[in-house]
């Protein structure tokens, strides 16, 4: 009797304690994979882990650290934004017209002009989604092609160099620190706080979550979309600003394929496809995963073919984890 009352007591901590275990190694994957990577990378090859480094990583991801930023306030709302790399070449191509040695414009203004494009192409997706009711996919792609159109149409299919010295310097330093990577913490900073501790954060999620209880709980469906999209936009205007600095012209494709990669660094940093669900601090790593994993596979000599298949891998991998995150709670 005493031996069977010993084996029922003893039984449950154990499975619980195998139940935590599985719950911590699912919460902190992302952390466990970065350190995985860090480590293997090390590893392989000695000047990965080297401040100089560590340094061009965060140059690298500071654009893509941007566009993933506005992807999650999309996707927590329950679209998408295909059209940022696009964006990011007409943002790029608009600041360096007016940001030539012989413009009547200051720094100040092409950077504005350049900011003030990719936020207008993110408003007109919102209306478009929030207003015209057009799927976020179908809306998105096709403002995809408008703003890739424009900006061949304004640089004529040709890269826009002869830039000024003062809007070239914005690839420079502040402090010995990197000015993308100052403007990448700035953004993902006040994004965090307008995510989590705001009204507005919460209608997001709202949106994201249940729509029709969102609704009725009075939270403006149509305004959060709009202005999802706008920001989505307007964080897309200023990494093709800054790319533009960066490579001393506008160049209209610069963005091709950057869209890919914000979606992928949301979508690693467990940010769920349906909405509603997930953070900005998981975003983080997801973008940091993509910096270090592109930037340690071109150190050791990986084909870019590889690195695709690995990527796409790591996506797939990143949506199992969720779904499996997310049927343990329920």
């Amino acid at each position: 009797m005493s031996h069977s009352t010993e084996t029922v007591a003893f039984a449950p901590p154990q499975r619980l304690d195998a139940r935590r275990i599985g719950r911590f190694a699912l919460r902190y994957s992302l952390v466990i994979i970065l350190a995985v990577f860090l480590v293997t990378l090390a590893v392989s090859n000695r000047s990965f882990l080297t401040v100089s480094n560590m340094n061009v990583i965060l140059i690298q991801v500071a654009a893509n650290a941007l566009l993933a930023t506005g992807a999650t306030f999309v996707i927590l709302t329950g679209g998408i934004d295909l059209s940022v790399g696009s964006i990011v070449g007409l943002a790029g191509v608009t600041a360096a017209l007016f940001a030539q040695n012989d413009g009547a414009l200051t720094c100040a203004e092409s950077v504005g002009l350049g900011v003030l494009a990719g936020g207008a192409i993110g408003a007109f997706n919102g209306l478009l989604v929030a207003f015209a009711k057009v799927p976020p996919f179908v809306a998105t792609l096709g403002n995809m092609t408008v703003a890739s159109g424009l900006a061949f149409v304004f640089s004529d299919g040709q890269p826009i160099s002869g830039l000024s010295d003062e809007f070239l310097a914005l690839s420079g330093n502040i402090g010995g620190v990197s000015i993308p990577v100052v403007v990448m913490i700035v953004a993902v900073a006040i994004s965090w706080v307008v995510l989590a501790r705001t009204r507005f954060g919460m209608h997001i999620y709202a949106v994201g979550g249940n729509a029709h209880a969102a609704r009725v709980a009075g939270v403006g469906l149509r305004s959060t979309r709009f202005a999802v999209y706008t920001i989505s936009g307007v964080l897309a205007g200023i990494a093709g600003v800054l790319l533009a600095a960066r490579a001393t012209a506008g160049i209209a494709n610069t963005g091709t394929g950057y869209e890919l990669n914000a979606i992928a660094a949301a979508v690693i940093g467990g940010i769920s496809l349906m909405g509603g669900r997930g953070s900005l601090i998981g975003t983080i790593f997801g973008f940091l995963i993509i910096g270090v994993l592109d930037n340690g596979l071109n150190i050791i000599n990986v084909s870019p073919f590889y690195q695709l298949i690995v990527k796409g891998l790591i996506i797939i991998g990143a949506v199992f984890v969720d779904s499996i995150t997310h049927r343990t709670e329920d």
